[in-house]
């Protein structure tokens, strides 16, 4: 895998994801990071953890490389980095099948107890299934 990346999936542009423009719009792309973090977490996170906590988006910074159009593939790729407190950076890009970059993002997550809906630190136990470790 390439360095930090933990999950991938793939992604095709339909009719109803394309603007005005011919492309991709930037609300289809959150939409995408967003189905990525929540399928990594599913993937990833023990059903105990799944069970108990849950995940809120704190702040994307999106940049925009290229355009993808109807049809058109793209991979996505994720990892996250170390926990601050509450909250964490999963670091996203989706890479066409010729290797370029298309969008590039750094969104910050907080986690929150499900039953009681406050923030909680992340435990090095939540975090571990996510860290790549040399």
């Amino acid at each position: 895998m390439t360095a930090g990346v933990q999950f991938r999936q793939d992604f095709v542009a339909a009719a109803a994801d394309i603007d005005e423009l011919g492309h991709v719009n930037n609300a289809v792309w959150v939409r995408w990071i967003q189905d990525m973090a929540t399928a990594h977490w599913a993937a990833v996170a023990p059903a105990e953890h799944q069970a108990a906590y849950a995940w809120v988006v704190t702040r994307h910074e999106i940049d925009y490389r290229g355009n993808l159009t109807e049809g058109g593939r793209v991979t996505g790729e994720t990892w996250v980095g170390e926990p601050k407190g509450a909250r964490f950076d999963r670091h996203v890009r989706f890479v066409d099948d010729a290797g370029r970059v298309k969008v590039a993002a750094v969104t910050t997550w907080a986690l929150i107890d499900r039953a009681t809906g406050r923030l909680l630190r992340v435990r090095p136990e939540v975090a571990a299934p996510f860290l790549v470790r040399d």
